[in-house]
């Protein structure tokens, strides 16, 4: 019964007014918040298709003089949304790839193996948290510029935003405390079967960790899909920028609608990686939360 009981008792879920004033305050707080997730999304499909001044006159209105499915195929071809899309592509398969790499190597390694120092590596790992990342910027960059034992500069090259992406505080941690959170007698079976410690990350770490890879792989490709800073810095070169630094350079040379279906045509994989990776985003999200005992 317990588990039942909420706000509003039983009794009052009878009284009708109580009960009228509590499903229109649902419906009000559902479409707000409809309005406010999603009103953004649609407009911009929306003026995607749409003449520039339609979109001018009547932003609101729903194609008053008709779709022009032209806009798409212009900012695929006269804006060569296709290159940039691909660079774009190209960058967050590379963020994607290291921050997983990292995030679950550093976790198991914190979380797992548990070194004899590893509660002071944490520490250290949680205090780069309270750390601007303004800070960093410019010795960042110049380690990109001449890195070390390498020789030779980084930029511009896909390496200047891939290596820097692994060193991500929050993703470690937030492994780190779902493998503290996945049962130790497993780990211990795999041990007494001869497994070593790669062959227990390998084979039964990571088959218990797809939830969370889910989430960091969310957060790390729209993270990389959208930053405008640090590409615009190391990419100086046009032929290699991703849609986030690109597009707003060439926002003053295009009609607004062709504009406007170049940035619908950059959401595509942000929405679409999140829709495939709902369940297993909220599940990691869920999991990742949770402290054993």
């Amino acid at each position: 019964m317990s588990a039942d009981r909420g706000i509003l008792s039983p009794a009052d879920w009878r009284r009708p007014r109580v009960r009228i004033a509590t499903r229109a305050t649902h419906v009000i707080l559902l479409v707000s918040l409809f309005v406010v997730g999603l009103g953004p999304i649609l407009w911009l499909a929306k003026s995607a298709i749409t003449p520039t001044q339609d979109t001018l006159r009547t932003p609101l209105s729903l194609w008053p003089n008709g779709m022009d499915w032209e806009n798409l195929i212009t900012a695929w071809t006269r804006v060569e949304i296709d290159k940039f899309f691909l660079n774009t592509v190209l960058i967050a398969a590379g963020v994607w790839a290291v921050q997983v790499l990292v995030a679950t190597t550093a976790g198991y390694a914190l979380s797992v193996l548990r070194p004899r120092y590893g509660k002071v590596v944490v520490a250290l790992v949680l205090a780069t948290l309270f750390v601007p990342s303004i800070v960093l910027l410019v010795p960042l960059y110049l380690t990109i510029v001449d890195p070390p034992l390498l020789g030779q500069s980084l930029i511009n090259t896909f390496w200047a935003v891939w290596l820097p992406a692994g060193a991500n505080a929050f993703n470690v941690l937030l492994v780190m405390r779902f493998f503290d959170s996945l049962p130790r007698e497993v780990f211990e079976a795999a041990r007494m079967d001869g497994a070593g410690n790669y062959r227990l990350f390998w084979s039964v770490v990571l088959p218990m960790s797809k939830p969370i890879i889910g989430v960091v792989s969310v957060f790390a490709v729209i993270g990389a899909w959208k930053d405008f800073l640090w590409p615009m810095l190391v990419l100086p070169d046009p032929a290699i920028q991703p849609l986030s630094v690109r597009l707003p350079a060439l926002q003053q040379f295009i009609e607004l609608d062709v504009f406007l279906a170049a940035l619908a045509i950059s959401t595509i994989i942000p929405i679409a990686l999140f829709l495939v990776f709902q369940r297993l985003f909220l599940n990691g999200v869920g999991m990742g939360g949770a402290v054993k005992g």
